[in-house]
């Protein structure tokens, strides 16, 4: 015997199957366009934090990407070798080493963050600026939730 679900069950699987698809669709597009630059997804969004943030811990560089610290260490070392960011010990505690990007990292991305950019805008041209607005907030709650 099949069991019916109600309608908030419904609902809930329906929402989780879009939401998968659009993640999957929008992720789609910005990968291609970060591999288009010659970067691999990690290390473009490693770059990015440290553009738009400037110098961090590496041990937040996982957390504020949600890439695993095996990860991080070795797209570090990649980016590194390509000069694009260095490591700069801390000069308070030897504990803590930072990431800084490079001045070849900032002309890197001074000239492809726009394009970028551009690009995420045009994948969210659906969706009005309100519309935009109200996701942000409706997916953060439901990402609290989620974590709860």
């Amino acid at each position: 015997m099949t069991r019916k679900l109600d309608e908030e069950h419904q609902a809930s699987l329906k929402l989780f199957v879009v939401l998968s698809k659009a993640y999957r669709a929008v992720m789609d597009r910005a990968v291609k366009d970060m591999k288009q630059q010659g970067l691999s997804p990690s290390e473009f969004t490693i770059l990015e934090v440290l553009y738009t943030k400037g110098r961090i811990p590496l041990q937040q560089i996982g957390e504020k990407i949600l890439v695993t610290s095996g990860s991080i260490t070795y797209n570090i070392d990649k980016l590194e070798k390509k000069a694009l960011l260095r490591r700069v010990p801390c000069e308070t505690d030897r504990r803590v080493i930072f990431a800084e990007i490079t001045e070849a990292g900032n002309m890197l991305f001074d000239r492809i963050f726009p394009k970028h950019a551009d690009t995420i805008h045009s994948v969210m041209h659906a969706l009005s600026l309100e519309e935009k607005q109200e996701t942000i907030e409706i997916i953060k709650k439901l990402g609290k939730g989620a974590s709860e």
